[in-house]
């Protein structure tokens, strides 16, 4: 999002001001020496005097010959505080862009820091990975269903980068489909329109036949462009006309919206969101690969690494 607000922050947090020379920081009353260094960055940076500020008080760093502060700008019902540090002698600002950061430890310090972060981040993957497998229970899978790999992607049929996520599922599949269990979990965002019927038709699909999830979850990613809110379930009917399923049972779930499969099906579809976003999901395409979180239309590079960590590891 480009606002004139943001902009001015990234120029705050990176450029120091120079302070008109004034009466030692002991001697000055702290208001007037606040108020002198509000003055200051009101000439340096104009946009300011268009914005109310509040500055902060003054008080030691910690840094042998500097203090701290911060003052807050409010500006169109958004507010944002800047730290800074200021000289002693009151002839130098320095904004801050965020916490001070620790550069004292030793190398085997930081190994035994890394070490550590690999072993919290393993038994997180595990526990991630546990509940993975208890939601995956007898969905549609592809690959080899006892492979030890578990791929899980949250995903929006409508989203174009899902499109390309799904391209590199099928190559992952390709090299390494004799170790890899795929399974798709629905995430459709509420700005795509024609989502989450899709997915709620992939669902009632899936109910019959499992090809029949597959053959919809292959022809919407294909067909992205030709799909549209209206025409939807048209095509998903299509789509599965050599399916051999029973379509009027597919209509009335995937179009009945007074019907118990249809509520059953959009139910299980909002679970699976409410599911991923418990795992840290925000957008799609989301993957897990034996409980390891990949966010984003990652490329095949990206998998290669953590497919290889979980075939040593089982």
């Amino acid at each position: 999002m480009h606002r004139p607000f943001k902009t001015l922050f990234l120029l705050l947090a990176v450029v120091a001001c120079q302070l008109a020379p004034g009466p030692s920081a002991a001697q000055e009353d702290p208001e007037a020496r606040k108020a002198r260094i509000l003055a200051n960055l009101k000439l340096t940076y104009p946009q300011l005097e268009q914005m109310s500020i509040t500055m902060g008080d003054l008080a030691a760093s910690g840094f042998a010959g500097l203090d701290a502060g911060s003052f807050t700008i409010v500006n169109g019902g958004r507010s944002q505080t800047q730290r800074f540090f200021v000289t002693a002698d009151d002839t130098r600002l320095y904004l801050l862009s965020g916490e001070p950061v620790d550069v004292s430890r030793s190398a085997e310090d930081i190994q035994a820091e890394l070490v550590k972060r690999e072993q919290e981040a393993a038994v997180v993957a595990a526990e991630r990975q546990q509940k993975l497998e208890e939601a995956v229970a007898g969905l549609p899978t592809r690959g080899n269903p006892e492979g030890p790999v578990l791929i899980v992607e949250f995903s929006d049929f409508q989203c174009p980068y899902c499109a390309r996520g799904a391209a590199t599922v099928e190559q992952i599949l390709e090299k390494h489909g004799a170790d890899v269990r795929f399974v798709f979990k629905h995430f459709p965002l509420d700005f795509h329109p024609w989502a989450r019927p899709a997915s709620i038709a992939t669902h009632c699909a899936g109910q019959q036949d499992d090809e029949a999830f597959w053959t919809l979850h292959d022809r919407y990613f294909e067909n992205q462009k030709q799909i549209t809110a209206d025409n939807v379930l048209a095509k998903s009917k299509e789509y599965l006309a050599e399916s051999g399923i029973d379509m009027a049972a597919f209509s009335t779930c995937a179009e009945d919206q007074s019907s118990s499969e249809y509520k059953s099906a959009a139910a299980l579809v909002d679970a699976d969101m409410a599911f991923g976003q418990q795992m840290g999901v925000s957008g799609t395409p989301g993957f897990f690969v034996n409980g390891e979180f990949l966010n984003g239309a990652q490329p095949l590079s990206a998998f290669e690494p953590l497919i290889a960590k979980a075939k040593s590891a089982s």
